[in-house]
């Protein structure tokens, strides 16, 4: 039996990196896919491509996460669609780095809409379907930096903590109702985001993280498998580290 047979799910943000290993990962336990990306694509459409051939239903959705509006109207059409919400993962993120003296207001503003807006969006959007269920699990995808903070990043940890605390705070409010409310914190994950920094900063990188390398996607990914799914059904608020031992 898979651990996500006949579920449906819903993913933001899973054209590439993370959220795609997550959608191809539950697709192979058997969930259906909605997932979202800002633009539907040759990627997208490649994305599709590779989670249909798991024999579940997937489709993509072009959606700007951080508009609140277009998000109630993507999550009525998939619940119309597939019939059913069982799983949220809030993936969508983006970074905008810089020392906050020189940080914009333009580049804290759209940290903030893309990385924390969006899961308040997308959460409220699915909460009615959930309740009215009385089962759902949902995933919020933080980041160690936002259990620690980091420097030049003041943007992102701001708005990877603040998932941190709604994860927590949903968790308290959606409980009565089984729903289960979890973040996950992954630390350096070898994806397209940091394949482009250069090879002394990733040398550096790995030399603090006890296991000695990043991390894969699909390593993200299994632990949001085991979230979803009804191995931790009794699991609830709280934060994984997915870090190589990096934070502790």
């Amino acid at each position: 039996m898979k651990l996500l047979e006949g579920k449906t799910a819903i993913i933001t943000g899973a054209a590439r990196g993370i959220g795609k290993s997550i959608a191809l990962r539950f697709a192979a336990e058997g969930c259906n896919i909605a997932f979202t990306d800002l633009v539907y694509n040759e990627a997208a459409q490649e994305v599709e491509k590779e989670i249909a051939a798991h024999d579940v239903r997937v489709k993509c959705y072009a959606s700007n996460a951080a508009n609140f509006e277009e998000t109630q109207n993507v999550v009525a059409e998939i619940a119309k669609e597939f019939g059913a919400i069982d799983i949220l993962v809030n993936n969508a993120g983006i970074t905008k780095d810089g020392a906050l003296k020189r940080m914009t207001e333009e580049q804290w503003d759209a940290v903030i809409a893309v990385n924390l807006k969006s899961v308040f969006n997308f959460t409220k959007a699915v909460q009615a379907i959930m309740w009215k269920q009385g089962s759902g699990s949902i995933i919020n995808m933080s980041s160690v930096v936002g259990v620690s903070g980091n420097a030049n990043q003041a943007n992102y940890s701001a708005s990877k903590a603040g998932i941190i605390g709604f994860t927590k705070s949903v968790a308290k409010e959606f409980g009565i109702r089984n729903i289960r409310s979890n973040a996950i914190a992954p630390g350096f994950i070898e994806t397209e985001m940091t394949a482009v920094l250069p090879d002394d900063v990733r040398k550096a990188w790995n030399e603090k993280i006890p296991l000695r390398r990043g991390g894969q996607s699909d390593e993200v990914a299994k632990i949001c498998v085991f979230l979803a799914s009804d191995l931790s059904s009794y699991v609830t608020g709280q934060v994984i580290n997915v870090c190589g031992g990096m934070n502790m």
